[in-house]
């Protein structure tokens, strides 16, 4: 393990850094253990809309990572957030029935909503509610995407569509951009700032993906540290473009220095 210089907080991505489809990756819970420890907080950071933050956490603690359910930072927290803190409370949720316990507050409207919000429906995705979210926004609701994220590995049917490709087809069917709440989007990293009472420059996220990670936690002026156990591999990380802080082959070789 090589410590890590100037980090005082960290904010660990889950899928793929933590976890490897459910199953907790060798030395995710020993390295929040040790954080703990030493008192340096932390929180996990995903942009998952499939299951809400309660049943992140529970996924960890069965698997032996030890987290509380307000240590999981999800896209509908900031989202929720936006919505309550607008005074136009009335929301389209185009996300899983578990997740809507994310959205505590905000009234459910399909027809006339202020907000259309949309998340990973998998194959609820159908052409009848997109057509709905389509008149809703045609109508001046706004547009809010938990992420865009373009493909994902459901461990059933390999690579699919996530949410990611309806976003933009919303977008590019309306002339609207969308508002962006989860990885890469300053604002979430902006809320995980805020959560562990830690300044950017010594705040270390810690993830695997390039762009949701990488090139999110930089732009907001974190350490970054990529690992290779959710699919880049060492030669696609140097082939980017982006330089990462550290490069490990695990979150098992984080180590903070003294």
């Amino acid at each position: 393990m090589t410590p890590t210089p100037g980090a005082r907080g960290v904010l660990f991505d889950v899928d793929g850094t933590l976890l490897d489809r459910d199953r907790p990756i060798p030395g995710a819970a020993q390295a929040l253990e040790r954080l703990r420890a030493r008192g340096i907080p932390f929180r996990l950071g995903t942009n998952t809309t499939r299951r809400p933050r309660s049943a992140v956490a529970e996924v960890l603690r069965r698997g032996g990572v030890e987290v509380r359910d307000d240590e999981v930072l999800a896209p509908a927290v900031l989202a929720r957030r936006r919505i309550l803190d607008s005074g136009r409370g009335r929301a389209a949720l185009l996300v899983p029935p578990a997740s809507r316990q994310d959205f505590a507050g905000v009234q459910e409207d399909d027809d006339r909503p202020d907000w259309v919000v949309l998340g990973d429906l998998g194959r609820e995705f159908t052409f009848a509610r997109m057509n709905q979210a389509l008149r809703c926004l045609r109508n001046g609701a706004r547009l809010i995407a938990l992420h865009k994220n373009r493909t994902w590995d459901n461990g059933v049917d390999g690579i699919v569509l996530d949410a990611g490709p309806f976003v933009a087809a919303l977008e590019f069917a309306t002339g609207l951009d969308a508002e962006v709440v989860g990885k890469p989007a300053r604002g979430f990293f902006e809320l995980a700032l805020k959560e562990l009472g830690r300044a950017a420059g010594e705040t270390l996220v810690v993830g695997d993906d390039i762009d949701a990670d990488g090139r999110g936690g930089a732009a907001a002026g974190c350490l970054t540290a990529l690992v290779l156990t959710g699919g880049a591999t060492r030669a696609e990380v140097e082939g980017s473009g982006f330089r990462p802080d550290f490069v490990w082959d695990s979150v098992a070789d984080l180590s903070l220095a003294e």
